[in-house]
């Protein structure tokens, strides 16, 4: 082969290398191009559905301001309005909301007393419920009382343990160590990082918990609550009412609603029942309401929950969640 002819071969085999550099550059840019525009998409696809759950979340507050409105000595089920899934058409979606009582829970902020943040002290009262609602849900006894003291422990304002609880000494022994938080639950999931709370009881116990923003003893309202949601009534007088005397109390429930807290436990009262401090825990009306939301929009999907409070009209908005909780 003549040096010319390999000159021109050296320069083809240059040449097509360069072209296939070019060609890999090309696919790669390309593809970043493509991922870049869907991730753009996606985005805007998400804003826009965030703005549609905003909307929705407006509407579901006027009409609990209507609710209100309507009968401020009580809050009953008429109008159908408890957990009912409302359906509002948006331009290539749907997006969907569901109002519920939002105090007919135990709310773990209970657990301690105290209007400042810095010096909430355990409330013995709210620790018992929490244990007897624990009971019922069938925890073993053991458990329970020591969930609940840690419970108390992890939110009061001191770093001394009470008896079966747990402060930063405990925290601290861990593989990955942290400290007591000594400070209210913003929500229910974070019962998890207590001392005691396994992934078993954890998932028994969601169901019936929550982290209302106040220290006050759960407002069980009787004229919302659902028979099967009995254990909610049981836990308040430990060791005395029954589950099953608690459903036949919220099942005798007149269609209007309980007219005064003195005929609900007039029903208690008969059996030689006292319901004590308890008694001030039965709720004619609903301060608290949870609002879920999810709003679908072509591939796009957006989860919200919402906690308002009606405490004083118009009702306002007071947490906001977006995604699943845990």
């Amino acid at each position: 082969m003549t040096p010319l002819a390999k000159e021109r071969g050296a320069a083809l085999l240059t040449v097509l290398l360069l072209v296939a550099v070019m060609s890999v550059v090309a696919a790669a840019a390309l593809e970043r191009l493509t991922l870049a525009t869907r991730l753009a998409a996606n985005s805007g696809a998400l804003d826009q559905a965030r703005a549609f759950a905003l909307a929705a979340e407006t509407i579901s507050i006027a009409r609990i301001g209507d609710l209100k409105d309507r009968d401020k000595a009580k809050t009953t089920l008429h109008g159908d309005w408890h957990g009912r899934t409302t359906r509002l058409p948006i331009p290539g979606g749907i997006a969907t909301s569901r109002v519920t009582d939002g105090g007919n829970c135990f709310n773990l902020n209970s657990v301690v007393a105290g209007d400042d943040p810095e010096k909430l002290r355990v409330r013995p009262v709210a620790v018992s419920q929490f244990t007897a609602l624990m009971e019922v849900l069938g925890i073993a006894p053991r458990d329970a009382a020591t969930v609940a003291a840690a419970l108390a422990d992890w939110i009061d304002s001191d770093s001394l343990p009470q008896p079966g609880g747990a402060e930063d000494e405990y925290y601290t022994q861990y593989a990955r160590p942290y400290r007591a938080a000594n400070r209210l639950m913003m929500d229910a999931s974070e019962l998890r990082a207590v001392a005691g709370v396994s992934p078993q009881l954890y998932a028994t116990v969601r169901p019936w918990i929550c982290a209302l923003p106040v220290t006050d003893l759960s407002p069980i309202n009787v004229n919302t609550l659902a028979p099967e949601q009995a254990p909610l009534v049981a836990m308040l007088i430990p060791g005395q009412l029954t589950i099953e005397r608690a459903r036949q109390m919220l099942a005798q429930r007149p269609a209007g609603g309980y007219g005064s807290t003195v005929a609900f436990w007039n029903l208690a009262t008969r059996e030689d029942l006292s319901p004590g401090l308890a008694g001030t825990q039965i709720k004619l009306t609903t301060r608290f309401f949870r609002i879920d939301i999810m709003v679908e929009l072509g591939d796009a999907e957006v989860t919200e929950q919402a906690l308002v409070d009606t405490e004083e009209l118009p009702a306002r908005l007071i947490r906001r969640q977006w995604g699943e909780t845990g």
